[in-house]
């Protein structure tokens, strides 16, 4: 009478659980090193970031009407001059907004009759985000008031904005208004990218733009995780074909 053995991986000769033992603690770990980069880029980006959808042609060529932009949640207090912020103002109708601060407390802001550029502070500034250079509308001077900001469209002949508004508060919103500044934009895929501080205010008090966010980083690592998990998992399941072929040859 014959008699069937079995074997069990405790039964297999040492050596070649030694042979295997390598290539799946490897895998193991790129595993795990991409599910904490990904979980991790995720989650910097959740906490961080809100979207935004822009339904009006107001921030163009800068945000475009249909544009889904990221917005760093902010409380205000370090919003600065050439920021493109989100918004909203009970004078303004209550609505959240898109614009630019041009403005902050204690800033002149003005446009003359002449050649209608923009100054702040006396200091007339370039600014290259614009949709069309030229004619901004009417003329006007105003002094922000503290702890105010002084807002504008880059599509200066198509935007309501802080002009509009001028009879109320000097056409100033509250900084603790802002709820966000922009950062990216997301959709649609063919606009993706980051948005670009700009260097246009730096003759008013020689002030930098402020610094990106945590968003590139994070979205690399959300990337880069993606990438390892696939990766890796490709290669497992590969290697562990060519082990079955192997044992059944």
């Amino acid at each position: 009478m014959s008699s069937v053995v079995e074997r069990t991986a405790g039964d297999q000769p040492p050596a070649a659980r030694r042979r295997r033992a390598p290539g799946a603690v490897v895998q193991g770990v790129l595993l795990g090193l991409g599910l904490v980069l990904l979980i991790g880029g995720f989650a910097v980006i959740a906490a961080s970031y809100r979207p935004y959808g822009v339904p009006t042609a107001s921030m163009a060529p800068t945000v475009q009407a249909g544009d889904t932009v990221l917005a760093r949640k902010t409380d205000g207090a370090d919003v600065r001059r050439g920021d493109v912020v989100v918004f909203r103002d009970q004078a303004w109708g209550g609505r959240l907004m898109v614009k630019r601060v041009v403005a902050v407390g204690g800033d002149t802001v003005a446009v003359g009759t002449g050649d209608q550029r923009l100054t702040v502070n006396g200091k007339a500034v370039d600014e290259p985000y614009l949709e069309a250079q030229g004619a901004q509308g009417a003329a006007f001077s105003v002094e922000v008031p503290p702890g105010r900001l002084f807002l504008l469209g880059d599509n200066r002949l198509g935007s309501l904005d802080s002009r509009v508004h001028l009879e109320v508060d000097g056409g100033t919103v509250p900084a603790s208004e802002v709820e966000a500044r922009v950062e990216a934009t997301v959709l649609p895929l063919g606009r993706a990218g980051l948005l670009a501080g700009t260097t246009a205010f730096e003759a008013v008090d020689g002030s930098r733009p402020v610094g990106p966010g945590p968003l590139e980083p994070a979205f690399g690592a959300c990337v880069v995780g993606a990438a390892t998990i696939l990766v890796t998992s490709a290669v497992g399941g590969v290697a562990g074909l060519v082990r079955r072929r192997r044992r059944a040859a």
